[in-house]
This record gives C-alpha cells, structure tokens and sequence, in this order.
C-alpha cells in the first residue's frame, strides 16, 4: 500500500498504510496478552513503554485518508496539525513515564499498579470520544462529496465509493457497541471481557484492507493509462470562456433549458459516458453555475439524474425499433452512454419503475 502511495503520489494510499499500521498497533496489546507476554518481565515492559495504542491519533487519520480519497486535490494544511495535539501529548506522557520509571528510578512509578497504561479507562475513553468524532466528521465529508458527485458527473454511481462509507458506518456502530457494552458490562474493565470488541475491529480492519488496496491498484492502473479521475471537489470556473455572472434568480431559464437541450439530446451528448457538468459548460461558453442552476431549478433534477433521464429515452426509442432482438441489452446501454450494468438497470427503474426485462415484455 505505502509503496503504491510513492510510485504514483498517491496521497491516499500513503494515509491508508499509516492507518492500517495504527489498526495494527491497536488490536497487538490484546494479541500478545493472549501470548502471556504480560507474563514475562521483559515483554511485558515491551508492552508497558511503547505506546501501542495511538486511539487518539486513529480518528484525524481516518478523517485525513477519507478526505484524501474523496478529493484528490486535499492537503494537509498547518492549522489542521492541531488535530494531532493529543495524540502528540500522549506520546510526551508515554516517553515521561518511560524516562521516570526506566532511566530515572529503575522501578515501576507510575506501572506500580502493574496495568498498561495503554488500556487505562480514561485513555481508552478519550479515544472513544475522539474516534467517534473523526468519523461523524468523515460521514458529513462523505455526504457532501455524494451531493457533488450526482451535480456534477454523469457516472455518479461507479465513483460513489460505497465501501469507504459502509466501512464508516460499521466502525462507528462498533464504537456505538462498544459504549452500550460499557454501560451494561460491569466487568468491561476486565482484559477477557473485551475479547468481542477486538475481534470486530479485527474484522473491519481486514475489511478496510482489502478494499483499500483494490482501490490502490484500480488507481495505480488509471496512473499508468494516464487516465485522469474525477475531482468533484476543485473549482472549474475557470474553462468558462465568456463571464457569466448572473444569480439564480437572473439566469434567463428558458434560453438555456433551450441551449441545454439541445447540447445534450439533439447532440446526442448524453452518448458520453464521462459527461461532467464542466464539460457541458465550456461548449456552452458559460459557467458551470448557471449549468447546475438550469438543470436542479429548471429541470429540478441533479445532472447525473438529468443526463441519465435522456440515455433512458434512447435507449427505451431503440427498444421501440426491436434493437434488442438483434443485439444485447447491454450493448444498447453502453451506446447511450451507460458505463455498467447495475447503473443502467438502477437509472431505468428509477425512470420507468419496471426492470429492462419487465419493460420489454410489456412493450412486446
């Protein structure tokens, strides 16, 4: 993952790997419990002094790599280093603790307890909290890439990047879990009685894993066809070619639904499977605002929706000409510009409220 992250700069990538060694971190200490090195003189001070357990710097990672992901023009900027502060004050407590008990005393201080200060309820609290919070925050950064993304493409559906929120969500229950478990476990404190919770991190780490590296090869691939991605997030106002800058509520909506219109139908743009609103706003020699203004007012449709609506109607014309008898369904959907199968079968559901199939039964 990290070496995909540096052939092709990804920045991405270089997130992932920094989290899935954190997740790695996260679930050793239970692991080698498990293996009784807390049993063992040395291996147990292995596990008392090096601080495992970063759960206060997991969620700013899971924030940064979302937001990485979702927008490839996303830096990390120096105000948002404040968002590494805890996690840089544990590890000063850590290396305080370790200076005291190690170099200075030669004998356990603040271990005198014998309990890893890793799993310290108040520790583990606090990360609760802050993993918690990161991924609220990831959801809400997710919701508003979704919006863009059915604003501005026409292939919304194939870069949705449905298993980055699915991994959200399920890690965010399992902290929702885990407070429940809390709450009615009076023997959480225990280091048996969390054996559950490991094991579902361990599965939404693995989870994570392998999506995220599909994903790094699926980029890495698109880097080496010098294919570009989509970034829904960057400001194209600039390919506009005349400056327009009417509000809303000034756009003459008729001159260019008309305009609109007959750039994506009597042009056949629709037939375009990476049709962006950008692009329809420099043939139009306009802004991709007032585009976007025309099609959610005028249409009151996003443009993925609006696009999609005209690759429907061609496709349901070459059905009404028996096209489907001498070529395959999907063949008919790729030349109206759908680029998968599951998103040709959703948009035309969405729009005639009956499957492909069930459509050309009723119209035989």
């Amino acid at each position: 993952m990290l070496r995909n992250g540096i052939i092709y700069s990804n920045r991405a990538s270089k997130w992932l790997s920094l989290l899935l060694f954190l997740y790695a971190m996260y679930i050793t200490p239970y692991m080698l419990g498990y293996a009784n090195w807390y049993s063992e003189k040395l291996t147990r001070e292995i596990l008392f002094f090096v601080p495992f357990m970063q759960v206060l710097l997991i969620g700013p990672v899971v924030f940064f790599y979302c937001k990485s992901l979702l927008n490839g023009s996303f830096r990390i900027s120096k105000k948002e280093i404040i968002h590494f502060i805890p996690a840089i004050l544990y590890f000063v407590y850590s290396l305080a603790i370790f200076i005291t008990d190690k170099l200075v005393l030669d004998d356990y201080y603040f271990y005198a307890d014998g309990r890893d200060k890793d799993l310290a309820n108040w520790y583990q609290a606090f990360g609760l909290f802050s993993m918690s919070f990161y991924l609220v925050l990831s959801l809400r950064y997710y919701a508003e890439y979704k919006k863009l993304v059915f604003n501005r493409v026409s292939y919304a559906e194939s870069i949705l990047f449905r298993w980055i929120r699915n991994f959200m969500l399920a890690f965010l229950g399992i902290l929702v879990l885990r407070v429940l478990f809390f709450i009615l476990n009076p023997d959480w404190g225990e280091f048996g009685s969390q054996f559950w919770h490991y094991i579902s991190f361990s599965f939404v780490f693995y989870y994570i894993s392998i999506n995220g590296y599909s994903h790094a090869i699926k980029t890495g691939i698109l880097e080496e066809k010098k294919t570009e991605e989509t970034n829904v997030f960057e400001d194209d106002e600039n390919q506009s070619t005349t400056a327009f800058t009417e509000k809303s509520s000034e756009i003459d909506m008729d001159f260019w639904k008309a305009k609109l219109l007959s750039l994506i139908n009597d042009q056949n743009h629709y037939q375009n499977p990476r049709l962006t609103l950008s692009q329809v706003a420099k043939e139009l020699q306009t802004n991709t605002k007032v585009i976007s203004s025309v099609v959610n007012t005028g249409f009151e449709m996003n443009f993925n929706d609006f696009v999609n609506h005209y690759r429907i109607e061609a496709v349901k014309e070459k059905l009404a000409r028996g096209e489907h008898q001498t070529t395959t369904l999907l063949g008919i959907a790729f030349d109206c510009g759908f680029n998968s199968k599951a998103t040709f079968n959703r948009a035309f559901k969405k729009s005639t409220s009956l499957s492909p199939k069930d459509y050309i039964e009723k119209i035989s």
